[in-house]
């Protein structure tokens, strides 16, 4: 009876409110709805309806337009107001019978998830204490774990209803889950009529009219894929590896780590990249002016250009400048070598390693491109190393792995942060015939060369 009188109550004020009554009738009406908002307050009970959570971690919202006013009358599923959050509009239904007796915020305000939006007066002693149990959960459940997902309400579906993930991943509302554990329902064995399988209130109507049967689904997991352990022969190129690794083992390696600042470099080659494409047909790497200052370096320290001779325990100081460049391949790794170095120009190097990287990638490398080298290069920074343990080639001496060059902060000579290009090497040398010092005042001759790339000129053939 009250909430046919609720009812009653709004048509009478929207009928007035047409007949544009004097202040006085207005007066006497509001009397009226005083007294009957203390009559009918006393018949039930009020419930904070609160802002659930309606996901991608949404903290708040904006009111846009709210659909009740105070002393409205609403019944589950209806439509309470529209919020927009910085993804998508959604429309926020009630999940109560009842009376709106309270609200918080105008249009334009914005609400926090888990504040209550307004307050529905709720009729039922025992139906009361349901609701409000549940909804002192759910926002227990939204505080204490913030990261439970949640089905969020996209823009083509932002009429419809903020659908939220329950525990059982099922989509659905809080009014339908309600209604669901109200009549002993598992809403996790209900199939959904809704988009993306969300559970509608029909769906529960329809069960408990006895149209729809439902079951817990059957889970089929399937057995493990059989997975047995194979054997192959170790031949080809990885044959050759294993050879040659199995040779280095017996060279007392030792290590030499430095980094060079290669901004003026990074430079240079910038200002030379479309020249070099238009001459030889493309951009000119790094790798060409680390090849040559390599030889350049090479020359003023010829025993790391050497190989030994276990046999008449010697050593041969080699004439050429042959700089083997390790190429990673799915064959395998290879070592073919640019020769004659300290006789060509840069771009005759780059010429040169063009051939053999694609003859590489191709495997049609030629035997003579696979030996005679001298000295090794491995570039790991083409595949994002830094620093590396390079293993020597017998019968070679030394060899060096450069790594990709970094922007990285670095203090000038004025005590000034700037920013700087670093590259990192990696030098590792026959401790049997070199000496730690050698191998660092090649490093930094090196460097000097790849630093001051003009002062390479002064020694160019």
């Amino acid at each position: 009876m009250t909430r046919l009188f609720i009812r009653l109550q709004n048509n009478v004020i929207r009928h007035l409110c047409r007949q544009n009554l004097q202040h006085s009738k207005g007066c006497v009406y509001s009397g009226i709805n005083r007294s009957f908002h203390l009559a009918s307050s006393m018949n039930g009970r009020i419930l904070p309806f609160k802002l659930s959570d309606i996901g991608e971690g949404i903290k708040e919202v904006e009111v846009k337009e709210w659909f009740v006013a105070l002393s409205d009358s609403v019944a589950q599923f209806d439509d309470i107001c529209e919020v927009q959050s910085d993804k998508a509009s959604v429309v926020i239904t009630s999940r109560f019978d009842g009376v709106i007796r309270k609200i918080y915020y105008k249009v334009g305000d914005v609400a926090q998830v888990g504040d209550p939006l307004v307050d529905i007066e709720v009729e039922g002693e025992e139906e009361v204490e349901v609701l409000s149990a549940e909804a002192e959960k759910e926002t227990a459940t939204q505080v204490s774990a913030p990261t439970t997902p949640v089905a969020t309400s996209s823009p083509s579906t932002a009429s419809s209803s903020p659908v939220v993930m329950s525990s059982s991943k099922v989509l659905s509302t809080p009014a339908v889950r309600h209604l669901a554990k109200r009549n002993n329902i598992n809403i996790a064995d209900v199939s959904g009529s809704g988009e993306h399988g969300r559970i509608l209130k029909e769906d529960i109507e329809m069960i408990l009219s006895g149209k729809q049967v439902y079951q817990a689904p059957v889970i089929t997991i399937p057995p493990p894929a059989l997975v047995e352990d194979r054997t192959e022969p170790v031949k080809g190129i990885r044959k050759a590896m294993w050879r040659a690794m199995t040779a280095s083992l017996q060279i007392p390696h030792f290590g030499y780590d430095d980094e060079y600042d290669m901004s003026k470099l990074v430079q240079v080659r910038e200002q030379l990249k479309h020249e070099s494409k238009r001459m030889i047909g493309s951009k000119i790497s790094f790798m060409p002016f680390i090849l040559k200052a390599c030889s350049m370096s090479l020359s003023q320290y010829p025993i790391l250009n050497s190989h030994i001779d276990v046999q008449n325990d010697s050593i041969i100081y080699k004439a050429d400048h042959n700089i083997g460049v390790a190429v990673d391949t799915e064959h395998g790794l290879l070592l073919p070598c640019v020769k004659g170095i300290q006789n060509m120009s840069i771009l005759d190097i780059a010429v040169e390693l063009n051939r053999l990287q694609h003859a590489g990638m191709k495997n049609k490398l030629a035997p003579q491109d696979l030996t005679g080298g001298t000295f090794s290069l491995s570039n790991i920074g083409s595949i994002g190393g830094t620093y590396a343990r390079p293993v020597i080639f017998a019968p070679q001496v030394a060899i060096g792995a450069i790594g990709k060059i970094q922007k990285l902060p670095r203090f000038d000579r004025n005590g000034e942060i700037k920013e700087s290009r670093i590259m990192c090497a990696s030098w590792s040398a026959d401790h049997r015939v070199i000496e730690g010092a050698t191998m660092a005042r090649f490093s930094n001759k090196l460097k000097d060369y790849l630093e001051n790339p003009e002062s390479m000129l002064l020694h160019l053939k």
